[in-house]
């Protein structure tokens, strides 16, 4: 029996690391990392999460279908996502041959002139599989448009891109002329 509602929990922490940790008075490093027991301590000082235990944040993680957090050792961070200020330092890593972003129609002729931004967050967010692309679509319209992104041939001329999990891979920016729709 669970403790705490898992999807809660990942939005509070994903909220903690991703967005505002200094609502949460945490203090991400340059990657992204915070000490799992601040973020507990932190977490605590919320009525519904007084209880709180490493053990409900390890089984959140594990249970969740989409890798959004990792541990290492005695701390935790949030793979992508993020929103807060000043860039989070990542090791650049050679992507797939093509990539994949789902977005909707209304979109499509920014893109075609300015390339894919990150806009509100730090990185560009691709899929590696069509399907997981049209499911990013779908949060922002019921019919999305499947992009094509040829990230071999970007990377080969200076694109930088950084492995997000086993489906995401992030990039600054996509110039249009590596895109197809």
């Amino acid at each position: 029996m669970r403790r705490f509602n898992n999807r809660d929990l990942s939005k509070t922490v994903s909220h903690a690391l991703r967005h505002e940790p200094w609502v949460y008075e945490l203090e991400l490093d340059d990657e992204g990392w915070v000490s799992i027991s601040q973020l507990l301590e932190s977490l605590r000082s919320i009525k519904v999460w007084s209880d709180l235990a490493q053990s409900d944040v390890e089984q959140m993680i594990a249970s969740s279908a989409k890798q959004r957090h990792e541990i290492s050792g005695d701390r935790i961070r949030a793979i992508y996502g993020h929103s807060v200020p000043g860039k989070l330092s990542r090791a650049p890593a050679t992507p797939p041959e093509v990539l994949f972003h789902g977005t909707n129609l209304e979109s499509i002729e920014a893109i075609k002139t300015d390339g894919l931004q990150p806009m509100m967050r730090q990185n560009v967010h691709l899929s590696l599989d069509e399907e997981t692309a049209i499911e990013v679509g779908k949060r922002k319209t019921k019919t999305p448009v499947l992009l094509r992104v040829r990230s071999r041939e970007a990377s080969e001329n200076g694109v930088a891109f950084y492995l997000g999990n086993d489906k995401v891979w992030l990039a600054d920016e996509v110039p249009s002329r590596f895109i197809e729709l």
